[in-house]
């Protein structure tokens, strides 16, 4: 692991506290060029990770708190009518940025959480037949309260599809608690992080990615897990080619976490459940402990 990451993944978890898993994926996904969803309950944490990874990464950041009234305008922009100058000029939305933070984003209707569909998957917004691009890296963190809470919209397959990662924070561990309980302030924490790795590094990292090595029986395990949520009958739909490429750009990316210029099966395990599991669902649940992800996982052994 080189000096940036380690101090990136150091200070976040001065925030974060108890959850360097959460924040390794996190990056991942980044250096992956994917986009981040957080699936939780109000009050673990997820606005103060994109809040730390905004800090961390000296990128320019807007925050959207996605409501029921919240419109597609509000997030990619309009064009106004300008007296003076007598033309339409284009005014850009929040998501003209480098991290966007989707706050609550399944408190929208689905006409407006699809707004952010072409500018997820194109990395540019479209409006009066004219093309914007967008800044690069370019990456959304949004988070949504689970489905079953009041005044909540189920995020359509389309616009899940475009989450590379779906990652859970959960309930911090005894000893992280007791910090929090004790009167740790994670926003002056927040106010005290240095930048630990600059725009340019992250496309770097980004880039550097193509280097890293696949071998041919790797190749095979993936191929076997996606074969196999397609054929099995155990879920309603398998995994597509898309999410089979995310899974590889993924593991390569923990790879480089940690200093490696080739895939182990054991990257791929390690972002599995991130990857995949929000794009799978079983048949039949079997059992209320273990995921679809896991079943998949658990049922196809490596070459």
């Amino acid at each position: 692991m080189n000096t940036s990451i380690q101090k990136f993944i150091s200070q976040a978890g001065h925030v974060i506290l108890g959850k360097e898993g959460a924040i390794k994926l996190a990056l991942s996904c980044l250096i992956a060029r994917g986009h981040l969803l957080i699936e939780d309950i109000p009050g673990v944490g997820k606005t103060t990770l994109a809040h730390t990874m905004a800090k961390l990464l000296g990128l320019d950041f807007q925050r959207i708190q996605f409501t029921s009234d919240l419109l597609p305008a509000d997030i990619i922009g309009t064009t106004v009518f300008e007296r003076d100058k007598a033309v339409f000029e284009f005014h850009p939305g929040p998501v003209f940025t480098n991290l966007l933070l989707a706050d609550e984003i399944n408190r929208a209707t689905p006409k407006t959480q699809s707004a952010l569909l072409e500018a997820m998957e194109e990395q540019q917004v479209t409006i009066d037949k004219k093309t914007y691009p967008l800044e690069k890296p370019f990456f959304v963190i949004a988070t949504q309260n689970p489905s079953h809470q009041i005044g909540t919209f189920p995020l359509p397959e389309s616009q899940l599809d475009r989450f590379l990662m779906c990652i859970s924070l959960g309930y911090p561990d005894a000893a992280s608690e007791r910090s929090l309980l004790n009167g740790l302030d994670a926003r002056a924490a927040l106010e005290q992080l240095d930048v630990a790795i600059r725009p340019e590094q992250m496309l770097a990292m980004q880039a550097q990615l193509e280097n890293i090595k696949t071998a041919p029986p790797l190749v095979d395990y993936v191929q076997a897990l996606l074969d196999f949520s397609r054929t099995s009958g155990l879920f309603t739909q398998g995994l597509s080619p898309r999410a089979g490429v995310g899974l590889v750009r993924c593991a390569k990316a923990w790879a480089l976490l940690d200093n490696r210029d080739c895939v182990y099966p054991e990257d791929i395990q390690a972002v599995f459940h991130a990857t995949t599991n929000h794009r799978l669902s079983m048949q039949q649940q079997t059992s209320a402990s273990i995921s679809a992800a896991e079943r998949l996982l658990a049922e196809v052994a490596i070459p």
